[in-house]
């Protein structure tokens, strides 16, 4: 028991410091960008693929609402 309470926690640790180094990764790039001047651009080009993404989510979870 105490060996898959480790591998759990070892486990715990990637993904928490996967999410931390994505997080720094996405600001670091949105600083450069701000700093050149291009997040306003960036921005328009990324705005109407997260709407869809968005949308196509929420489509998800309206169907698999209706299926319980």
């Amino acid at each position: 028991m105490e060996r898959y309470l480790n591998f759990m926690l070892i486990r715990f640790g990637l993904v928490a410091g996967g999410l931390v180094v994505l997080a720094l990764v996405v600001f670091a790039v949105a600083l450069a960008l701000k700093r050149r001047g291009r997040l306003d651009r960036a921005r328009r080009y990324a705005d109407p693929a997260a709407r869809a993404l968005f949308r196509a989510a929420a489509r998800r979870m309206e169907d698999r609402g209706g299926r319980r």
